[in-house]
Order: structure tokens, then C-alpha cells, then sequence
């Protein structure tokens, strides 16, 4: 055992000691170490309840003659963070918390860890610092949340943020927005639909790395505790067989993980999350892959921001499993072996569609590709990223002219100050990694757009990137960003800018040597920076298209 390193021998005398400090018997200290790797706190709506969900899975450890010792790593919520410099912050959280489960787990010598994420960065984060310890592992998030009721009909946080551009047009009142932000949350867990957080915890399924039902089983149902507790059994198993993370996550179950999300419809995020991942194998995930698989599937499920439905609806309709029922039936899915001890063609076998308007067949899809689509052109030369399949139709093809901002705060101002008129394309620069720092997710432009009924008629473009409940022609993750010199940072009002999601274009229809001529007289616009952090982060970060990972 990999604990025996500080707990057998002469010399071991005093770390034993520090073991009895703590309350361990001598048998307890001769049995396998579990890390419980948990992510609890008392800010973040997804994690505040993982305090209680832990004891059941140190249950599970315990029943099956292991040791289970829990340590934190941090969060936070990106719905609190929205639309404020908080939200340069959160991008960069995925890497220190990767960071400091591997530092953790090489100090404290475990045999086997079990990781209890939610929210979104912490989803990634922990699955980067799996492959790095490639030690026996198991995924058990904390759960979604169920959806508010408002009005009659189920709602999502994404819906509050649309809520503002409707009172800002007199389309609803301050006492209806009241009631609805009172509505809207009604339990812990991570945020209603399908979201990045709810994505990324769907995606462990995909990967193999967590159990059936980990993705979409509602935080607050008993269910969930069951699950946390064969999670801590079923870590035992994994380390028994010696079944490590690599084992599980590795090209094949990368290459499902799209697949997934592809016929999800999922956050734009993936595109950042899944190459990070892929980076710590040592295999190369680009966005040309997904460009690739996104022509080959289709988009089969579409839950909120894109729909009325949402996580729960897409629990009871059969979940994750059911998905990759559809996919193998169509003979997409690849062969590999997943934390059930089984492969995932099997665990798709045991699949069952319970609704077939939530989960859909391949020859009545939502959408007839992949629910994100990839762009390339001359604004976006290395590729730009949009939730193709909750584009409105009239916004699939488009050109417009550049309304330009160098800040979200400056771009939601105009919008919410009526200055975007039908038809704009609406550009914002300076968000990127380098250039946020950190590549801050911006709801609160999109909500407001889709809340006052221009997400019908403008499309929103930037080198930053989106909220999973960012719904519309929102356009993200443009590379190169603006500081580093991409064509975005040259991009003039009026300039006509020219969209074709069908054929996966993203144009400025600007002449090669205007662009250059204003390379010549525009200056990169450079921010000053106080927070030590970011400084770091900004002189490490790579290019999103090449996930966002720090070298």
C-alpha cells in the first residue's frame, strides 16, 4: 500500500504517533487510506451540503475495510461571481485546486482518493489532479438543484438573468423579479440545468470516472446519499483490482466525453475543461476534434437555457445512461472500462430512454450535428466556440455590424442603456485568459440580450467565454485573444462581421491590409493588475483553444 510509506517500519515511529494524535487505533492504521477530497463550504449553493453527503461515503469506505481521512479544497460560485472582477478569479481557481490536491496527496501518502466536487471550475479541477496522482479514484458530485417554479412554469438561475433585461424594458415588474429571485433556487445544489457544473458532472459519467446517475440525480434526493455510499464501497473495489485513474480516463473515454457533450448540447466551457484534462495524460484534445465530432452525432437532448426542461426532467427520462444507450446504438461509443468495473458499452447496454421528447432518437434530433459547433475565419484563426443547438434559428447565419467594447461591464451598460439595435454584432475584447485575466464568463450580457428579445437578432462575440446558461449566437473563446495581437483587437464600429454557424465561419469583412494598416496606428490596450494571483496566472496561461492550461 502506498500509505505504508508513513506508517510501517522503525522509522515510522513518530508519523504513527501523529496518527494517534488524531484518534486512530493501531488498526485502523495498518487498513488502506482513502483521501476524501471534498470541496465543501457555506458559499457556494452546490457545495453547502457536501458536509453531509461525505459521512456517507466514509460509511462506504468504512464497510469495506478502509480508512477514509477527508481534506478541503476551495470553491466558488460563479452565479455570485458574475458580471463583477470577482469572476477574473474563477477560471484560475480550477488550476490551484488541481494544484493542491496534488500537493495535498503526495504530502499525505494516500492508497485511494474519492472526489466530491459540484460547482464548476472545482468539476475540471479535481479531474486534472485524478490523472496527475493516477491513483485508484471515483467521482460523486454533490448533485444538481431542482428548478424554481415561477409563474406556473420551472425556472433556472439563467432565467433571473434574462429577468433584468425584461424590467429594464418594462416587461416585468420589480415585484414580479422579487418574487421570482425568491422562487428560483429552491434547494442546495448545483444550478437547475444544464449548465457548465452539471455538464462537467454529467461528462464524469461519460468518462467512466463516477457511477450511473452521478450527472443528474437531484442533491437533495435520498438517492443521492445511496450513491455517495457505494461511491466510498466501490473505491474499495477500484483499489482491490488496482484499477488506477489513468486506467479509466484516457483517449477513448476523452473521445465519449465529447461524444457526450456533443449530443448534450452542453457549456461552451467543455471546450476549455476536457482539453485541460487531456493535457495531463499527455494526449492532445483540440478543437478540431470536437469540430469532428460534432459533425458525426447529433444533438439528442436539449435542457435549459436551450429549453422548458432541465436537469431533473432529464433524470426521470433516463439520464446519462440513456445517452449512451442512443450512441452505441448508432455506433459511436468507444470500448473502454469505466469505475463499475464494467465497460461503458455495458453500462450504455443497461440504458433505458424513459422519455423519448427529452431524450431523442438519432432520426428525430434537436439538432442535426453536435450541439456545439466550432468556428474558424479570419477573426477566430485558431477557433471560436458557440452552443450551436440554442442559437435561434434566425441567428444560424448573420452579419452585422461590430458594436465594440473593450469590457463586459461597458458592453452590458450599452445594452441595458438601449444603445444595441437589431441586427448589431456586439464585440467584446480584452476578456481572454491573458487578457481578463482569467477569461471571465459573462451571463449577464447574454440574459440581458435574450430578456429584452434581442437574442433573435444580435449575436455577442468576444475572446472571453460564456456561462453554461448562456443561451443565443453567443460566440466565445475567440484565439488568439486580443493581447495577444488576434485580429479581435482591431475590430472597428461598423465593421461588418459575418456569422455562418451551418458552415462553421466566423468572418470580419475587412481586407488583410486594412487589418494591418491598423496594427500599425491601434495599440493593445493593457491593463494594471494589483492581484498577485492573477499577475501569475496571466504570464502562464495558454491560449483557450488550447484549453486555458498553465505552463
Amino acid at each position: 500500500m502506498r500509505s505504508e510509506v508513513v506508517t510501517k517500519g522503525l522509522s515510522k515511529a513518530p508519523h504513527r504517533a501523529l496518527f494517534y494524535s488524531m484518534g486512530l487505533t493501531e488498526k485502523e492504521i495498518a487498513l488502506p487510506k482513502v483521501g476524501i477530497v471534498n470541496s465543501y463550504n457555506e458559499i457556494v449553493p452546490g457545495h453547502s451540503h457536501l458536509k453531509e453527503l461525505v459521512e456517507e461515503v466514509k460509511a462506504g469506505i468504512y464497510m469495506s475495510g478502509g480508512v477514509p481521512m477527508e481534506f478541503n479544497t476551495i470553491a466558488i460560485c460563479d452565479g455570485i461571481a458574475m458580471g463583477h472582477e470577482g469572476m477574473n478569479n474563477s477560471l484560475p481557481t480550477r488550476e490551484i485546486i488541481a494544484d493542491s490536491i496534488e500537493a495535498t496527496a503526495y504530502a499525505m501518502p494516500f492508497d485511494a482518493l474519492v472526489f466530491m466536487p459540484s460547482c464548476d471550475k472545482v468539476v475540471p479541477g479535481m479531474l486534472m489532479a485524478a490523472v496527475r496522482l493516477n491513483l485508484p479514484s471515483i467521482f460523486i458530485s454533490g448533485g444538481p438543484m431542482l428548478a424554481g417554479k415561477f409563474k406556473g412554469k420551472k425556472i433556472g438561475i439563467s432565467d433571473l438573468f434574462e429577468y433584468v433585461g425584461k424590467v429594464q424594458t418594462g416587461k416585468m415588474s420589480l415585484d414580479e423579479l422579487n418574487e421570482a429571485e425568491h422562487e428560483v433556487c429552491k434547494t442546495c445544489g448545483s444550478c437547475s440545468g444544464m449548465y457548465t457544473a452539471n455538464t462537467m458532472n454529467c461528462l464524469t459519467e461519460a468518462l467512466g470516472i463516477s457511477l450511473p446517475k452521478n450527472g443528474t440525480l437531484p442533491a437533495v434526493y435520498s438517492e443521492r446519499k445511496r450513491l455517495a455510499k457505494e461511491s466510498g464501497i466501490q473505491v474499495m473495489e477500484l483499489l482491490k483490482k488496482k484499477i488506477k485513474a489513468r486506467d479509466i480516463i484516457n483517449s477513448e473515454s476523452l473521445y465519449n466525453s465529447v461524444l457526450v457533450d456533443m449530443a448534450l448540447g452542453g457549456s461552451t466551457n467543455t471546450a476549455l475543461h476536457l482539453p485541460a484534462v487531456a493535457y495531463e495524460c499527455g494526449i492532445n484534445l483540440n478543437l478540431d476534434i470536437f469540430d469532428e465530432v460534432s459533425k458525426n452525432t447529433k444533438q439528442i437532448v436539449k435542457l435549459s437555457p436551450a429549453s422548458s426542461y432541465f436537469i431533473e426532467d432529464f433524470d426521470e427520462a433516463g439520464g446519462v445512461s440513456a445517452v449512451l444507450k442512443v450512441l452505441k446504438e448508432n455506433n459511436l461509443l468507444k470500448s473502454n472500462l469505466s469505475v463499475t468495473l464494467k465497460d461503458i458499452l455495458e453500462v450504455a447496454e443497461k440504458g433505458r430512454v424513459l422519455d423519448k421528447d427529452i431524450i431523442r432518437d438519432f432520426n428525430n434530433p434537436y439538432f442535426n450535428s453536435g450541439g456545439l459547433s466550432i468556428l474558424k475565419g479570419n477573426l477566430a484563426p485558431k477557433g471560436a466556440v458557440v452552443k450551436s443547438g440554442a442559437v435561434h434559428p434566425t441567428m444560424l447565419v448573420h452579419k452585422g455590424k461590430a458594436k465594440v467594447f473593450d469590457s463586459e461591464e461597458k458592453a452590458s451598460e450599452a445594452i441595458l442603456g438601449g444603445k444595441i439595435e437589431k441586427g448589431d454584432v456586439i464585440v467584446i475584447r480584452y476578456e481572454g485568459p491573458k487578457g481578463g485575466p482569467g477569461m471571465r464568463e459573462m451571463l449577464s450580457p447574454t440574459g440581458a440580450l435574450a430578456g429584452m428579445g434581442l437574442d433573435m437578432y444580435c449575436a455577442l462575440i468576444t475572446d472571453g467565454r460564456f456561462s453554461g446558461g448562456s443561451r443565443g449566437a453567443a460566440i466565445g473563446h475567440v484565439s488568439p485573444e486580443a493581447l495577444d495581437g488576434g485580429v479581435i483587437a482591431y475590430v472597428k464600429d461598423g465593421d461588418y462581421i459575418e456569422i455562418d454557424i451551418h458552415n462553421k465561419k466566423l468572418d470580419l469583412l475587412v481586407s488583410e491590409e486594412e487589418v494591418e494598416i491598423r496594427k500599425k496606428s491601434m495599440s493593445i490596450l493593457q491593463k494594471n493588475i494589483k492581484n498577485r494571483m492573477l499577475q501569475k496566472y496571466m504570464k502562464l496561461v495558454s491560449d483557450s483553444s488550447e484549453g486555458a492550461v498553465t505552463r
